[in-house]
């Protein structure tokens, strides 16, 4: 990697806790293979200090950074343009600056679709999708799904009011696709889960090894599919299920990377060069955080 001197671009990602981050691998790979005189940095920014933050990442000529837990919501009123993917999800994920202008976007639903046809070869389009969680991820993954055309999508999780709500919300912007909601409990119906062409997990029930009780992919029609968004443990009990059932299943790496190739594209007018940055992470001794 060349040094770091006056004409080294500074990108980086700000979260509140970061230093296990992922991130920093895939980018300065990416970097390093493109031979660009850039740096990716993570920045501890805890949640009462953003706007100082986000205020000196401008002033200091920073070109973009990702954004991650807690502050994607929050971020938003800092920033001077949203993008419209990044106001219909309502989180931004990647800020870009030009000229002083700071320019919200969202890659996380570019990031899903593109890992769901890597992984599957699936097009949304016409597909009955079951979205687990209605959470941030949740909206992030059902604005996607939708507006690429999903004839149905169905939302289930604990509290039944929050997918009520954002069942409601995008229902009343994305008119071409069905949305409803649903409680965990029907998880445990067989003839539920059937009317499925793809199950997202939103959530981060498997990041503890736990699971969805009651939940039986057995018997499923076949052409389903199953996509974990949690990456770590890299087989979660959910893709031991589908397995087992026969059910193709990926976990959310994938994810990971589309939605930094495409935030790498957003700073930099290139495409990481293919392979790169997840070969990079396949390299590291075991997983770390977004």
């Amino acid at each position: 990697m060349t040094p770091i001197t006056g004409k080294t671009m500074l990108t980086g990602i700000i979260g509140w806790p970061i230093r296990h981050s992922l991130s920093p691998v895939m980018h300065n790979a990416a970097f390093q293979a493109l031979g660009l005189d850039w740096r990716f940095v993570p920045f501890a920014v805890a949640p009462e200090r953003l706007a100082e933050a986000v205020a000196g990442l401008n002033a200091l000529g920073v070109i973009g950074f990702n954004v991650t837990i807690p502050h994607k919501v929050a971020i938003m009123p800092l920033l001077d343009r949203i993008s419209p993917e990044a106001e219909l999800i309502g989180a931004v994920n990647v800020v870009d600056s030009r000229d002083g202008v700071l320019t919200g976007y969202n890659t996380d639903g570019i990031g899903l679709l593109a890992a769901l046809h890597q992984e599957f070869g699936f097009d949304p389009a016409g597909k009955r999708i079951l979205v687990l969680g209605a959470g941030g991820a949740a909206r992030a993954a059902a604005a996607a799904l939708g507006s690429a055309q999903a004839a149905r999508i169905a939302l289930a999780n604990r509290s039944l009011a929050a997918a009520y709500g954002l069942a409601q919300e995008l229902g009343t912007r994305l008119t071409g696709t069905a949305f409803s909601e649903h409680g965990l409990g029907a998880l445990g119906d067989p003839a539920f889960l059937a009317e499925f062409d793809l199950i997202v997990n939103t959530t981060s029930v498997g990041m503890a090894h736990d699971s969805f009780p009651g939940l039986s992919l057995a018997g499923l029609k076949p052409g389903l599919c199953v996509y974990d968004m949690v990456y770590a443990p890299p087989v979660t009990p959910l893709m031991k299920e589908a397995a087992a059932c026969g059910v193709p299943c990926a976990n959310g790496l994938s994810m990971l990377v589309a939605q930094g190739e495409a935030a790498f594209a957003i700073w930099t007018g290139r495409t990481p060069p293919e392979g790169c940055m997840a070969q990079a992470l396949a390299a590291l001794p075991s997983p770390g955080n977004p």
